[in-house]
């Protein structure tokens, strides 16, 4: 049991190590605006999400659906030292991954805010000022911004 637990939290932890670098590249096409490879690295950490997620699964499986902390007082204290020391560590790196992918978030809606806005501005100054300019085929129209009679019969 400790051995196949060991090697999953192992595979978990240098997984998170990859997912914090991913966060980190990620940070820094956001901040060099290039759209393409956030997508790729988006669709990388969410595979890699994936794998950690069947991982997890794979061990709280293997224990019987119990948490490990309530599993590792029946193994040696050598053992339980060992995989306390690793739990610690894989959760270090997921607060890390956290904060890092928190600033992500922030900064790409600041960006998306930020070219929203200067959509909003484009469109407001090339928009006519006076809407009935244009007819539907393109051509001027007459408007008559006053009054006008209605001729017909009854």
């Amino acid at each position: 049991m400790f051995e196949y637990t060991h090697g999953n939290l192992i595979r978990q932890h240098k997984g998170l190590l990859v997912l914090e670098t991913l966060v980190e590249e990620e940070f820094a096409h956001l901040r060099k605006n290039k759209p393409q490879d956030v997508t790729a690295t988006e669709f990388a950490i969410h595979e890699l999400m994936r794998q950690l997620a069947v991982e997890r699964l794979e061990l709280k499986k293997m224990l019987g659906d119990k948490r490990l902390r309530d599993v590792m007082p029946m193994l040696p204290e050598e053992q339980q030292e060992i995989l306390s020391a690793l739990l610690q560590e894989i959760d270090d790196v997921e607060q890390r991954c956290a904060r890092q992918a928190s600033i992500n978030a922030k900064l790409a809606l600041a960006l998306h805010d930020q070219s929203q806005g200067l959509l909003d501005f484009i469109q407001n100054q090339i928009m006519p000022k006076n809407q009935g300019t244009y007819g539907k085929m393109g051509r001027y129209t007459q408007s008559r911004p006053e009054a006008s009679l209605i001729r017909g019969r009854l």
